[in-house]
């Protein structure tokens, strides 16, 4: 909660606040989040005009996840621009969706909340050109660019082998010479 009071409900009226703010739990998608309790810096302007009170500025923090292509640990930053009109009346106002002053406070959580979670990558990667992880066995790909498996068979399949088995001498004699074609 932030308090306004000292704006006086005069349009025009501003001030500068900066602070750092443990970050809740729960602040990210499935593979990359705040870590809760780290900081949370907020850089904001506030606006006394008619309607209430305008909220400007900017919130920092640090995120930390997963790559979504090999699973390795993704740590960077994000910086996030702020702006919120929080009214003094909400019967003056037609919109449900429309952030309220309780009393002279402001809650800043959900809007906060909202523009680190919409600016996050959905797809988190360590590297821009991560390789991933081997479909068949698991190995990471940037590590073993060379990595390669013998042609898998389908097991639906495998009796087959077992009636060709692994030459051709079993081939009818109608079928012989058909690669040579």
């Amino acid at each position: 909660m932030l308090d306004t009071r000292e704006l006086g409900r005069r349009p025009g009226a501003q001030r500068q606040v900066s602070w750092i703010e443990p970050a809740p739990a729960g602040l990210g998608i499935d593979m990359l989040h705040v870590p809760p309790g780290s900081d949370l810096e907020l850089e904001l302007r506030l606006e006394a005009v008619m309607e209430g009170v305008l909220v400007t500025g900017t919130a920092r923090a640090q995120v930390a996840g997963e790559c979504v292509r090999c699973l390795l640990p993704v740590e960077d930053g994000v910086v996030v621009d702020l702006q919120e009109l929080f009214v003094y009346d909400p019967t003056e106002v037609d919109d449900d969706d429309v952030s309220r002053l309780e009393g002279d406070l402001l809650d800043l959580e959900s809007v906060v909340r909202d523009a680190v979670v919409l600016a996050l990558p959905f797809n988190p990667v360590c590297e821009p050109d991560c390789a991933g992880l081997c479909p068949t066995c698991g190995a990471r790909l940037a590590d073993e660019p060379a990595h390669g498996h013998d042609e898998q068979i389908d097991p639906r399949w495998s009796a087959l082998r077992q009636l060709v088995g692994p030459t051709d001498e079993r081939r009818p004699a109608h079928m012989a010479g058909l690669d040579e074609e």
